[in-house]
Order: structure tokens, then sequence, then C-alpha cells
């Protein structure tokens, strides 16, 4: 029996890849990936991203090429995995050598099934001292993603996405406001203050962190997707 809330979308297709990162980070805010795994579909609305690129020195690709990180370099939406804060991470490779999309949160998808078998097997996946993850935290990160999904470097490392076991789809629900500040985790005089981070305004308390809750400064531009206006940076 096949197990899934999901209703047939629009699949992502790997053109959607073929552009700068910057372009493809904020829109990648809104889609799903979803992973079929024993018959169920695992699916995850993508809340949060981070562009990375090849000629600045927060990369993994500025330190050159090696095996581990060969899929930064091969064709736009090849998946780039590796470990990292103790579980495994997920990036899509984009236009240019190195460039890449790292997923870093999301929230499992439709937000409403509460109580579905989709949930509760996600959830089983990732406990937090043995108990279910509230919903709302459940892809909260982007090891916590990766968790949740079943998303593993030996198994996608290098490879693409795969028509009825993992798949990029359109959500038809994109994010009315989007906000772009500097990215997590990077060293003092790494390129630490480039925007390259982006969060689904609607849901940025289940993001990794939330920007307009945190007590560090930050530099933050605020992006409305109908208006298609954006606040000068600012710093909050």
């Amino acid at each position: 029996m096949t197990l899934s809330l999901f209703n047939p979308l629009k699949i992502i297709p790997n053109s959607f890849f073929e552009r700068d990162p910057r372009e493809v980070a904020p829109d990648l805010l809104g889609k799903v990936l979803r992973h079929r795994i024993d018959g169920c579909w695992l699916e995850a609305r993508i809340i949060e991203t981070e562009a990375y690129l090849l000629e600045e020195r927060g990369s993994h690709a500025s330190l050159g090429e090696t095996p581990s990180r060969r899929a930064l370099f091969m064709e736009a939406g090849t998946i780039y995995m590796y470990y990292a804060r103790g579980g495994d991470s997920f990036n899509f490779s984009c236009l240019g050598p190195g460039n890449a999309v790292l997923i870093k949160a999301g929230i499992p998808h439709p937000p409403e099934s509460e109580d579905s078998e989709m949930l509760d097997r996600m959830q089983r996946r990732n406990p937090i001292n043995g108990k279910p993850r509230k919903s709302y935290k459940l892809c909260s990160g982007q090891t916590l993603f990766c968790k949740s999904l079943g998303l593993k470097v030996p198994d996608w490392n290098r490879k693409r996405l795969v028509p009825g076991t993992l798949e990029l789809v359109d959500s038809q629900n994109p994010p009315v406001e989007i906000l772009n500040t500097t990215r997590l985790g990077i060293p003092k005089g790494r390129d630490e203050h480039l925007l390259l981070r982006y969060l689904d305004s609607g849901y940025a308390g289940s993001c990794t962190q939330n920007p307009l809750k945190s007590r560090k400064k930050m530099a933050l531009k605020i992006i409305n997707q109908v208006t298609g206006f954006s606040t000068n940076s600012q710093t909050i």
C-alpha cells in the first residue's frame, strides 16, 4: 500500500539548477523535497537555504576539488551530501563549477498533516530524548532535515533526483516574503558578511535560527515576493 497525502504536482526539472546559486536559493523556498521509503512519501517544504560560490571563502569548493567534493563540480542539479554537525547535509550543485545551494531547514508537508502516517514515520526517524519532535521543529536544521527524510551520504552523494524515489516538486504556494541575511557557522575572515542565507518569513520560527528574534546583530534584507519591493539592508 502506498501511503501519501500529497497530490501529484509539477516536478521541478534539472534545468531549474542551471542558474546562479543566488537565484536558485530563494527560488527553492516553497518547493517540496520528497523521498519515497517503503512505499511512503516523506515530504518537507523547504523554508531555509544558503548559497555558496566557488570564489568566496565560505564554500567547500573554495578548498579545491577532491573525491568527496566532486559533486560540486559536476552538472547542475547533482546532489552533494557531506557529514556535518553529527549528521548528513544536502546540497544541489548549480551553474558554474563549485557553485551550490545548501538546504538548511524545512517543515513537513503539508503543514496541516498533524496525524498522518507520514509525520509519524518522520518523527520516529528523528526523535529528541526518546520522544517525538514537534512537527514545526522536525526539520529545523540541515541534519534534522536529512534525518527526517531518510537522506544519507552513501545513498545520494553525486547522484541526481530520481522520479518516483526522490523528487523536487512545486507546492504552488510560494513564500510571500523572503528574509535575506548572513549564513550560519561561517568562520571570521571567510566571507561571513555575505547575504547568502534565505528564509521563508512565514516559517521563520521553524528555521535553524530566526533572524527576527536573534540577539546577535546582523544584516537583514526583507523581500516582498508580491510587490518585488525589498528594504535596504539593516542591522537588527
